[in-house]
C-alpha cells in the first residue's frame, strides 16, 4: 500500500509537469501571433533554448541553489548535479520533483522572451535564460517553497507561484524592456504610441486556450499529492479556482473594453485570461471559489490600466507579459492576505476573514523582496551584456526581421524566400508580412 501511494503521487507529479511543459508551447504561439511575422522563427527558437539551457542548468546548479540545505535561509548549499539512486526510497523520486520544478524554471525564464521581442540578440537572450535557471529562480524557490527560506519563516504564502514564478519573469522582463527600449516605430517623435499589430490573431488564441491547458498542471499539480481524500479536495478547489478566476478576468476585460472602445478588444481579453491565470496561482488552495472569482474581476480592468500605463511610459512590451504576469503576480499575491480562507502554511486567515494584517504584511514583504532582487540581479546582466556583447539587434537586422538576421531563415517561405549563398537577402514585400513601421 505504501508503493502504490508513492506510485500514485509520482504519476500525478509527473502528468502535471508534462501538462506544464506544454505551456511552452502555449506562450511560443501566444508571442509569435502577437508579434510580425518576420520575428517568428526567433520567437520559437527563444521558447525552444530558455528551456533547454534552463534543462541543463537547473539540473546542475539551480536544484541546489533551490532545495539544498540552507545557509541561513538565503541559498541552498548542495543537490548538485543530480543522479539517479536506484534503491531511493520513502517517498516520491527527486527527479521527479526535479521534473516538476523545472518545467516551473522554464516558465519563468520564458516571460522574459515576450518583453524583449522583436530587437534582443540570440546570443544575450541565451546568457539570460541561464542566468534566470542557474541563480534569480532558484533563490527564489528557496526562499518559499524549500522549507527552509527566510520569506517562508515569516509567514509569506505563495502556492503555486505567482511571485516566485511570475513576478519574477515579469520583473526580469520589465527590466529588459527599459533596457532595451522601445521597437522601431513603436513610438513616435513626439511620444504618441504607434501600436505594432502582431501578424495571427488565432495562433495567440491558441496559445491561450494551452496556456489555460497547462495551468491545470501548474495549479492542481503544486498540491504536489493525489493519493488521499485531503490531496482529492485540494486538487479540485484549486482546479475550481483556477478555472473561475480566469473566466472571471476575461468577462471583466469584455466589459471594460466593450464600455470604453464600443468594441470588445479580443488580444487584451485573451491576455487577461492569462493575467487572471497569474492572479489566482498564489492563493489557489486557500481562497473560495467566490473569492477566486474576484481575483479575477480584478485582474482583468488591472491589466487593461497598466497595459495603458506602460504604454504612458513609453515601454514596449509586445506581448503585455509585465501586466500580465508582474502586475497580476503582485495582485495576486496580495490579494491572498485579503481573500485566504483556508488556513495556509503559517494557520493564518486574510484580512476579510478574521485573519487581520499579519498575512498581509507577510505577502507585501515577500513582494518586495522579490522585486528587489530580481530586478538589482536582472538589471545589472542587461546593463553588462548592453555594454560588452551588445544586447540590441542593429537597426538594419530589426527592420529586415530577426528570422533572416539571426536564423537566416524565414517562417512564412511562400511569401518571402529564404535568401540563398552569395545573394543579398531581399526586403520585404508590401503584402503578406508586416514590417517595421516607417519612422
Amino acid at each position: 500500500m505504501e508503493e502504490m501511494v508513492v506510485a500514485l503521487d509520482t504519476m500525478w507529479l509527473l502528468l502535471a509537469a508534462f501538462l506544464v511543459f506544454f505551456m511552452q508551447a502555449g506562450f511560443a504561439l501566444l508571442e509569435a501571433g502577437a508579434t510580425r511575422s518576420k520575428n517568428a522563427v526567433n520567437i520559437l527558437m527563444k521558447n525552444l533554448m530558455d528551456f533547454c539551457i534552463g534543462a541543463l542548468t537547473f539540473w546542475m546548479i539551480g536544484w541546489g541553489f533551490a532545495y539544498g540545505a540552507s545557509a541561513g535561509g538565503f541559498i541552498g548549499v548542495d543537490q548538485f548535479f543530480l543522479g539517479y539512486d536506484a534503491a531511493e526510497a520513502g517517498g516520491v523520486p527527486i527527479l521527479a520533483s526535479w521534473l516538476f520544478q523545472v518545467v516551473f524554471a522554464g516558465t519563468a525564464a520564458t516571460i522574459v522572451s515576450g518583453a524583449m521581442a522583436e530587437r534582443t540578440k540570440f546570443s544575450s537572450y541565451l546568457i539570460v535564460s541561464a542566468l534566470m535557471a542557474v541563480l534569480i529562480y532558484p533563490v527564489v524557490v528557496h526562499w518559499v517553497w524549500s522549507g527552509a527560506g527566510w520569506l517562508t519563516a515569516i509567514g509569506f504564502t505563495d502556492f503555486a507561484g505567482s511571485t516566485v514564478v511570475h513576478s519574477v519573469g515579469g520583473w526580469a522582463a520589465l527590466m529588459g524592456a527599459i533596457v532595451l527600449g522601445a521597437r522601431i516605430g513603436r513610438f513616435s517623435k513626439d511620444g504618441k504610441s504607434q501600436p505594432i499589430p502582431g501578424h495571427n490573431v488565432s495562433l495567440v488564441g491558441l496559445g491561450v486556450f494551452i496556456l489555460w491547458l497547462g495551468w491545470f498542471g501548474f495549479n492542481p499539480g503544486s498540491q504536489l499529492a493525489l493519493s488521499s481524500q485531503a490531496d482529492a479536495n485540494a486538487v479540485a478547489l484549486v482546479a475550481v479556482n483556477t478555472t473561475l478566476a480566469a473566466a472571471a478576468a476575461a468577462m471583466a476585460t469584455v466589459i471594460l473594453t466593450w464600455i470604453r472602445t464600443g468594441k470588445p478588444d479580443a488580444g487584451l481579453t485573451l491576455n487577461s485570461v492569462v493575467g487572471g491565470l497569474v492572479a489566482i496561482t498564489a492563493a489557489c488552495a486557500f481562497v473560495t471559489p467566490v473569492g477566486a472569482i474576484i481575483i479575477g474581476l480584478v485582474a482583468g480592468p488591472l491589466l487593461v490600466f497598466s497595459t495603458s500605463w506602460l504604454e504612458s511610459l513609453k515601454i514596449d512590451d509586445p506581448v503585455g507579459a509585465v501586466p500580465a504576469h508582474l502586475v497580476n503576480g503582485v495582485w495576486g499575491t496580495l490579494a491572498l492576505g485579503l481573500f485566504a480562507a483556508i488556513e495556509g502554511n503559517t494557520g493564518t486567515l486574510g484580512l476579510f476573514y478574521g485573519g487581520g494584517v499579519a498575512l498581509l504584511i507577510a505577502q507585501a514583504i515577500g513582494v518586495v523582496a522579490v522585486a528587489v532582487w530580481t530586478v538589482v540581479l536582472s538589471g545589472a546582466l542587461f546593463y553588462a551584456l548592453k555594454a560588452t556583447i551588445g544586447l540590441r539587434v542593429s537597426k538594419e537586422e530589426e527592420e529586415l526581421g530577426l528570422d533572416l538576421g539571426e536564423h537566416g531563415m524565414v517562417a512564412y517561405p511562400d511569401f518571402l524566400p529564404t535568401p540563398t549563398p552569395g545573394m543579398a537577402p531581399p526586403a520585404p514585400p508590401s503584402g503578406g508580412v508586416s514590417r517595421a513601421p516607417a519612422k
